[in-house]
């Protein structure tokens, strides 16, 4: 799997929501290679979109596009200032990777040991669905410089506000110990997330 992460401050979050319809709509069907879409607007005005392809080869035809280009620059006009992107060539995923059926996605941002990461990432997931039945399952970018994009997919945001406050074992204490220092990630709630998946 290859994931784009795009990101930044929205001017206009209507208009842009839209312009993700549009583009999951007349767009996505000509996409070759195209696995599925996590985007949304955080409380704070920041913008993500996580789009998941099956190889960077089929990415990179979609980013060629002339109709690609043309929404791109009618739907940039949407967001304040720059846009960062990051190209991940290796993804992991944990237990089924996510689903369409979220009521809540959390992103998380920073950086750590792809290493620990991986080994996190490989973990046996009967632990996690004992401990967090809220979690449906997620996906893990490595920006390729040392920094990651998470994405975590709940039942729903109260079902993952208990599920915050409940003590992880210690082994995924020690496992996320390993992973990622807790103090310097970023964290973006996607209350509303616009989840699409090829129909």
């Amino acid at each position: 799997m290859f994931v784009q992460v795009v990101q930044g401050k929205v001017r206009d979050a209507e208009g842009l929501m839209a312009a993700v319809e549009e583009w999951d709509r007349e767009l996505a069907p000509g996409a070759t290679g195209w696995l599925g879409t996590t985007a949304g607007v955080a409380e704070d005005g920041t913008f993500i979109a996580v789009v998941r392809f099956d190889s960077a080869s089929s990415a990179r035809r979609n980013s060629d596009r002339p109709e690609q280009s043309d929404w791109w620059a009618r739907t940039a006009g949407n967001l304040a200032g720059d846009v960062a992107f990051h190209d991940c060539d290796e993804v992991l995923k944990f237990q089924d990777g996510g689903s369409d059926d979220a009521g809540f996605v959390q992103v998380i941002q920073g950086r750590g040991d792809y290493g620990a990461l991986r080994k996190m990432a490989g973990s046996p997931s009967e632990e996690l669905r004992k401990y967090r039945p809220d979690v449906l399952g997620g996906t893990i970018a490595l920006h390729g410089d040392g920094g990651f994009t998470q994405v975590v997919y709940f039942t729903s945001e109260a079902a993952a506000r208990e599920g915050e406050r409940k003590e992880a074992p210690p082994e995924v204490q020690e496992e996320m110990g390993e992973a990622f220092d807790p103090q310097g990630l970023t964290f973006i709630d996607l209350k509303d997330p616009m989840l699409r998946s090829p129909r």
